[in-house]
């Protein structure tokens, strides 16, 4: 995509260190997780950072987002601190849900970030529900509700596009298709051969399909779907085509992929080609690009220290929070 006349370099910086945080993040939480200090399931996010950090910064900061279990990207993007990311992972008290949730269940109210979910789909109901009380009040805020292209053979997937579409709620249904849903790829599973996106039409839900690896692309994508969202004209569907770089989850050793389909899609990687774009377009240098990696690194190393110093949940925990 062309660079647009007003990116500044302030902006540019911004997306790039966002991106590039949610990268050496997951390269972190992984050797964590192989060195035992992580446990549970860990879905790394690496290879979709351009679309969590160019869907989410077109955002304000009392709109919502709800997402699935992959979701340590959509956190770190909504500006959740590292720290307490990394000390949910590890099951740690200092943990955004006080480590009793782990890596699918990241929350955090007051960004009115809603969450990860680790039943598939299961979070689409919600979001249309948050949009319907949003509708209630009749405020003007908005639900980005990120899910991947194995929820779309879910029941909740049709219901809440329905349901959303009779009722012209805000919220913006954005498909990340990185192609696998675990180790099947998305050619077996759709219906028809038919593009996803236009499943949408089913339900009068205006449909786009856009480059998931491309953070300004789908920054601009996102930024035309709020507007029509905002103006009451209902719910958009978004698909970005993406890949992840890694196995469905850290234990996923991806014998099911071809190492050149691999090779092709690494050649696409989203924080390389921002950053190559913004170097050939001088508004960035090599000299602001080693400083952001500079303070990327030492953020992520301070939220590990952070989380290896801090205490796990006490027998206590076992009977707080419960309904009865």
């Amino acid at each position: 995509m062309k660079v647009p006349a007003n990116l500044g370099k302030e902006e540019a910086i911004g997306l790039y260190e966002q991106m590039l945080l949610i990268r050496r993040f997951e390269e972190q939480s992984d050797r964590l997780y192989k060195s035992g200090k992580i446990k549970g399931f860990c879905h790394l996010y690496i290879g979709q950072e351009a679309i969590a950090v160019g869907a989410i910064s077109s955002l304000r900061p009392d709109d919502y987002i709800i997402t699935h279990y992959r979701d340590h990207g959509h956190a770190l993007a909504r500006g959740m601190d590292p720290k307490v990311v990394m000390s949910e992972l590890m099951g740690k008290v200092t943990g955004s849900s006080r480590g009793l949730g782990g890596s699918m269940h990241l929350f955090d109210v007051e960004k009115r970030f809603m969450g990860g979910h680790a039943i598939v789909g299961g979070q689409l109901p919600l979001a249309t529900g948050l949009a319907m009380a949003i509708k209630h009040k009749k405020d003007d805020q908005i639900v980005l509700c990120f899910f991947g292209d194995g929820a779309v053979n879910e029941g909740e997937f049709h219901e809440s596009m329905n349901l959303a579409s009779m009722w012209g709620l805000p919220v913006l249904f954005f498909l990340e298709n990185n192609l696998y849903g675990m180790g099947t790829h998305v050619d077996f599973t759709r219906s028809g051969g038919r593009e996803i996106y236009t499943s949408a039409d089913a339900y009068g839900i205006p449909a786009t399909q856009v480059d998931g690896m491309d953070v300004l692309a789908v920054q601009e994508v996102t930024r035309q779907a709020i507007q029509r969202i905002r103006t009451g004209e209902g719910p958009v569907f978004v698909e970005a085509m993406c890949y992840r770089f890694r196995g469905h989850s850290v234990q996923d050793p991806m014998f099911y992929r071809d190492k050149e389909e691999v090779k092709k899609w690494e050649a696409r990687d989203p924080i390389n080609i921002f950053e190559q774009m913004m170097i050939n377009d001088g508004i960035l240098e090599s000299e602001d690009i080693q400083e952001v990696a500079k303070c990327v690194g030492q953020a992520v190393s301070e939220a590990v220290d952070f989380a290896d110093g801090s205490d796990e949940p006490g027998f206590e925990a076992i009977d707080q929070n419960i309904y009865s």
